[in-house]
């Protein structure tokens, strides 16, 4: 392939996109970049505080947990509050953790800050999605959420390889300026980014709103397809998780030295950058229920094989199988949620969501230490790989037709579910930027 032919396939991914998309792009890109206190968290506590590796873990898991809450909370006022408002309270709330967590110093006001900074980035999720789903034609709408990914992962691998040369400086100004970052990215929102809940319907006979079905977490899960969904996601979920806990106890247990899991696992981010772009344009267009069951087998077959691996080149290339998967897994995946969500419920469906990632973030880290303390690591992959492939069936047993209706829908419609929408508030209108395909046809690193 020419540089030419290159140059046009990443101008085609990029382009076409409404303007309000860059702006929530550029803040994800900003907001990544100063995510430090996760990454180095556990460092952090042990380390720098002393405490033992048992409460880095439990902190960690707390963040997990925070999130389960966070995530329907954060659907609730997408809804019911408005998309900007949710992300700039939820993204200066974890401002404020961040900075909270360079000063505080007991288990408790730590594991307290932890707690809540989860709620606040879990929180924030369903906002964002919700924006994509509502400023994206809906046949651009995997591409958007493709995009925003690759941001988040751009960012993410800017943060670990700039937070390691300044570390030197100390933990607590990494956490400052992970704190500046996320205010940095609200700023951005508030300024930049347009109000997008959509206008409550009205009749046209009567010129009266149309009241809509009032939806709530319980009339979500009753949504069978989306139910699907959700659970199938929560499988996979706990398949992508586990590396990040078991991988670097297996490679302990193989002899390898802790850097060596250091490069292994930067694979993961190296990938993602490079390649995100080219895995979109090769997806473009593929059934959902196909990719997402091709992204199940990949996750099946990477951590399955990652029993099978004894090398940092073989576990790194486990890693970029299961990274593939990755790749074509949280865009769909995206994407098919906003596809089966309502208008008016767009927030709520993400934050179901939501929720399998957080609890997968709380079980699996749980989980997949105790396997490989007991029955041994062996165990674990194996699990992973049968979960996986349990998964890859539900997608095409229990979805395929369900998918493909909703995605035939979006496509086949002038002003579809993911059409460019406004505001409920009639004296803020969209700006213009923001709209310049209405009326055409119109979808996380876990943290």
């Amino acid at each position: 392939m020419s540089i030419d032919s290159l140059r046009r396939s990443a101008r085609a991914t990029v382009s076409g996109l409404p303007g309000g998309f860059w702006w929530l792009w550029l803040s994800t890109l900003v907001n990544r970049t100063g995510a430090f206190v996760l990454t180095f968290l556990s460092l952090y506590l042990t380390q720098e505080l002393g405490h033992s590796a048992w409460f880095a873990g439990l902190v960690v898991a707390l963040h997990g947990l925070g999130g389960v809450a966070g995530s329907p909370l954060g659907g609730f006022l997408t809804d019911r509050w408005g998309r900007r408002p949710t992300m700039v309270s939820m993204h200066l709330a974890a401002a404020g953790c961040a900075l909270l967590l360079a000063f505080v110093t007991s288990a408790w006001g730590i594991a307290t800050v932890v707690l809540l900074m989860g709620v606040a980035m879990q929180g924030v999720r369903p906002s964002i999605n919700a924006t994509i789903a509502d400023l994206v034609p809906a046949h651009e709408v995997r591409r958007a959420y493709a995009l925003n990914y690759w941001a988040l992962n751009l960012g993410f691998a800017i943060a670990a390889i700039g937070g390691g040369a300044a570390i030197v400086l100390g933990y607590r100004t990494l956490f400052v300026v992970d704190a500046a970052a996320t205010a940095l990215c609200a700023l951005i929102v508030f300024l930049r980014l347009p109000e997008t809940r959509p206008e409550a319907k009205v009749d046209a006979a009567t010129g009266e709103a149309v009241a809509e079905q009032k939806v709530g977490i319980l009339t979500v899960l009753r949504d069978a397809p989306f139910r699907t969904l959700v659970l199938l996601n929560l499988l996979v979920c706990l398949v992508f998780t586990a590396p990040w806990i078991g991988l670097p106890l297996t490679m302990a247990g193989e002899g390898l030295a802790p850097s060596a899991y250091g490069v292994v696992i930067a694979v993961n981010g190296v990938v993602i950058v490079a390649f995100q772009l080219l895995v979109n344009k090769v997806t473009d267009k593929r059934s959902p229920a196909m990719l997402l069951t091709v992204s199940s087998l990949l996750f099946a077959l990477g951590t399955g094989a990652t029993a099978l691996a004894g090398s940092s080149v073989a576990f790194a290339a486990t890693v970029v199988v299961w990274t593939i998967g990755e790749m074509v897994h949280v865009p769909t995946n995206a994407a098919a949620t906003a596809r089966l969500a309502p208008e008016h419920a767009r927030g709520r469906y993400q934050g179901v969501m939501g929720m399998s990632w957080a609890v997968a973030g709380f079980v699996a880290p749980i989980a997949a230490g105790s396997i490989v303390d007991g029955p041994g690591p062996d165990v674990l992959w194996i699990a992973c790989a049968v979960i996986g492939a349990v998964a890859a069936v539900g997608y095409q047993t229990r979805l395929r037709s369900a998918l493909a209706d909703a995605d035939a829908e979006a496509n086949g419609k002038g002003k579809g579910k993911g059409d460019i929408v406004t505001e409920s508030v009639p004296s803020q209108s969209v700006p213009s930027e923001s709209a310049p395909n209405a009326g055409n046809p119109a979808p996380e690193k876990v943290s």
